[in-house]
């Protein structure tokens, strides 16, 4: 009697069923990499341009000059956010020593999570005495849709 060797289908099906719950739990880790990354992004970009805005605008008593091309070519960066949304400046028009930073292209989650987060150096924040965080976004269009403001100044 001769013995065969070799794998039978029972095996071979266990070893992929295995594969399959590693590569699930694998692309749960990426998306959620993926997601940390670009608010990580976000949150160091929203600092360069709040930085470069004062740079470029802190001679003057106000910010009523701001102009989007100028400061974001002055400051080296694109005006593209990582949602594939862009970012954008304005005066606030009820004082002009404030300029508001608008996020705009985000999904539901990732809007909600920017209107909660603290930013410390915003008006809403300073003048909540850090209880709010100082971001403002109704976050209820459809994913790519929704926009969060921040007001930055005096």
């Amino acid at each position: 009697m001769r013995y065969e060797s070799g794998r039978s289908m029972i095996e071979m099906l266990g070893v992929l069923a295995i594969m399959g719950v590693i590569t699930v739990g694998a692309i749960g880790m990426i998306a959620t990499a993926t997601r940390t990354q670009k608010r990580s992004t976000v949150n160091d970009e929203v600092i360069q341009i709040t930085t470069g805005v004062r740079q470029l605008l802190g001679e003057y008593d106000d910010f009523s000059n701001i102009n989007n091309a100028t400061i974001f070519g002055a400051i080296g960066m694109s005006a593209k956010n990582p949602y594939g949304g862009t970012y954008e400046l304005g005066v606030n028009p009820s004082n002009p020593r404030q300029f508001i930073l608008s996020i705009k292209g985000l999904s539901q989650s990732d809007c909600q999570y920017f209107a909660a987060k603290a930013w410390s150096d915003s008006v809403g924040f300073r003048n909540s005495g850090g209880k709010i965080g100082g971001a403002s976004g109704a976050c209820t269009a459809a994913d790519g849709e929704n926009t969060v403001t921040i007001i930055y100044g005096e």
